[in-house]
């Protein structure tokens, strides 16, 4: 006979997790658990190999998937941004550019989840209750201290960062800290973003506490470090110091300068622990997501993936191939680039393409002489992209263009081929019954982005000379010439010229990353995108009319030589203007949808709100200042 129980959080870790349906229902017939037949084992915390397992699920719970692998009910709000084509799907990541359909609304935002289970993405609270039951029961346990208390740092870094990426989106959160029971119910409400990012940082210097000097075998590449974990420090309070938590005009919260040096203090650490341990730049740019593992000097927090073992792929690499090398499947809109992104990047000398400089930027031919890293993480008409193993394999993006005999997708002018596999066969691309792939790692914090953190820091307590410094280092290890002006980079003065190439710079070196939501939104220039146009390229061949096209069409694609295969068109030489004119018409920014409008996002939205099932079934939970009813403002302390 089933009977029912209160369950105390301490007896057994599948029943603990329930803990986090408390901040999501005040009710107790959520407490009042059937009797598992004695699966509540009184051992759990006492016993290594059950305390791994709990470990390795938090990690699969918390550290982030490739950005498009899952995608929630209505996450794509916190995935668009204006360097890729995603919100042209006309969904609520659309509706929060504001390019069409109906405001967002109090009830749009999920980030904190709207389930409550055990999935990915689906309830941040019950991910940091896994983490609250450790913290709590484990410092008790009768395992070692060398082997519980690393343990113990990786669940306070884990909880930090649930909290910072719920921080980030609502400003402030409630803080709970205890594992929960129907005795002891947290009924604070939200917190103040103060509040959060204290209690962020102490979990953080735990976990650097615990960690300090702890080095992980190879079967263990994917834990945390000492050295991951001063990087979150480092951002946490880049974060806390940056304008969206510290405005720089707001007479209600006056500016603070001195969060600026503490962030300053704790990235420039960051760097140092990392440089350490060996941390360091990949050599070359292009090969940043080809190396997986721990042979990779540039990473610090990835999710480590396999083609080959159940369950431990993805099906990233289908997302990005063109038609031709993907068993004739779409390309994945997250990864067409903007002709805002395109433009961003600078001359190959490091000179924006307004400023001048050694090279001189050719709107026809946007692609030369560009920085190194365009050529690495973008496939326009006629470029080498190698896929399947096909040496100096062209690729051509013309409408109507075939590669291999396959029709490639219209209006797809530029890919991004920053997540294929060169060598990978195109019959291996799809991801199916838990195997296959390329198995490619998907890395969440690399080198460069502490870098760049402190770059953030240095410039905006006056000094330049390590900002610069740091984007120096970037930008050589991208092959950009140090020209006349100092990598681009002898122009820069201010502070605020440096505060926009650096938001710039990461842009381009982070792109498709999904960092640039959360930039703008950590800068404030979130709303400043309004009045823009979310715009792609799209190209034809040249004709005045359609059967013109076709006939130039029929030209480029003639075979000139039957044993190799070679086509009239891989002959042409596309960096001279007038040739590339004789075949090809200049690009064109591809109108906007059916009813789409200009971006239009309002100022409150640097901070969202939480749905309506958590404030009205939760406890106190105040709405945001701004959205419906908010009376709750982040910034108050």
């Amino acid at each position: 006979m089933t009977k029912k129980i209160y369950t105390k959080f301490r007896k057994g870790f599948m029943l603990a997790l329930s803990s986090a349906i408390l901040l999501s229902c005040n009710n107790d017939d959520f407490f009042i658990l059937p009797d598992r037949g004695g699966l509540d084992a009184e051992g759990l915390w006492n016993t290594e190999g059950a305390v791994n397992m709990h470990l390795n699920k938090a990690y699969e719970l918390i550290i982030p998937r490739f950005p498009y692998q899952t995608i929630p009910s209505r996450f794509d709000i916190h995935l668009v941004s204006d360097e890729h084509f995603l919100a042209s799907n006309g969904s609520y990541g659309a509706q929060a550019l504001g390019i069409t359909g109906a405001p967002l609304n109090n009830h749009d935002i999920r980030y904190t989840g709207n389930s409550y289970n055990q999935n990915y993405l689906d309830n941040r609270y019950m991910d940091i209750a896994r983490c609250n039951n450790a913290i709590k029961y484990l410092p008790e346990s009768t395992i070692a201290d060398a082997v519980k208390y690393p343990m113990l740092g990786q669940y306070y870094a884990l909880r930090a960062m649930v909290y910072l990426e719920m921080v980030k989106v609502y400003g402030g959160v409630p803080l709970v800290l205890e594992p929960q029971d129907p005795d002891n119910v947290m009924t604070d409400g939200r917190s103040s973003a103060r509040a959060c990012f204290e209690q962020i940082v102490s979990d953080l210097n735990h976990a650097m506490e615990y960690l300090k000097d702890v080095k992980w075998g190879g079967s263990d590449w994917g834990r945390l470090t000492y050295e991951a974990v001063a990087a979150l420090k480092g951002k946490a309070l880049l974060y806390w110091a940056s304008p969206q938590f510290n405005p720089l005009d707001d007479p209600k919260h006056p500016h603070d300068a001195s969060r600026w040096q503490e962030a300053l203090i704790a990235n420039k650490e960051a760097y140092d622990i990392g440089l350490a341990a060996g941390r360091r730049l990949v050599e070359e740019y292009s090969m940043i997501f080809q190396i997986d593992g721990a042979s990779n000097p540039e990473t610090l927090i990835s999710r480590p993936y396999s083609s080959t073992e159940a369950r431990r792929g993805h099906d990233e690499e289908r997302k990005s191939r063109p038609r031709s090398e993907n068993q004739n499947g779409s390309p994945f809109l997250g990864y067409q680039p903007t002709v805002k992104l395109l433009r961003a990047y600078p001359m190959k000398d490091g000179n924006r393409i307004d400023e001048p400089g050694n090279y001189t930027f050719n709107n026809i031919l946007f692609w030369k002489d560009r920085d190194p890293r365009f050529e690495a993480t973008m496939a326009y008409n006629g470029s080498v992209w190698e896929l399947s193993g096909k040496e100096g394999r062209r690729q051509w993006n013309y409408e109507g263009a075939t590669n291999g005999g396959d029709l490639e997708s219209a209006n797809w002018a530029v890919y991004c081929k920053k997540f294929t596999t060169p060598g990978l066969a195109e019959a291996s691309v799809p991801y199916n019954d838990g195997r296959g792939g390329s198995g490619m790692d998907w890395i969440e914090m690399r080198f460069a982005e502490v870098m760049l953190n402190l770059a953030d820091c240095a410039n905006e307590t006056g000094d330049m000379a390590t900002a610069k410094d740091m984007v120096r280092q970037i930008r050589d290890r991208a092959d950009i010439e140090q020209g006349s002006n100092d990598y681009g980079l002898g122009r820069i003065a201010s502070i605020e010229q440096m505060r926009e190439l650096i938001l710039n710079e990461r842009m381009i070196e982070f792109s498709f990353e999904n960092k640039r939501n959360a930039d703008l939104r950590r800068t404030r220039n979130w709303s400043k995108l309004s009045g823009e146009f979310l715009e792609v390229y799209q190209l034809q061949v040249f004709g005045v009319n359609n059967d013109a096209r076709r006939d130039t069409i029929a030209k480029l694609q003639t075979v000139v030589n039957e044993t190799t295969g070679e086509q009239f068109r891989d002959r042409l030489d596309l960096n001279d203007e007038e040739t590339y004119l004789k075949y090809f018409q200049p690009h064109v920014a591809r109108p906007q949808e059916t009813n789409f409008r200009a971006m239009f996002i309002p100022e409150y939205h640097n901070f969202y709100t939480f749905h309506n099932d958590f404030v009205r079934r939760g406890v106190n939970i105040e709405t945001t200042i701004g959205w419906e009813g908010g009376t709750f403002d982040p910034l108050d302390d």
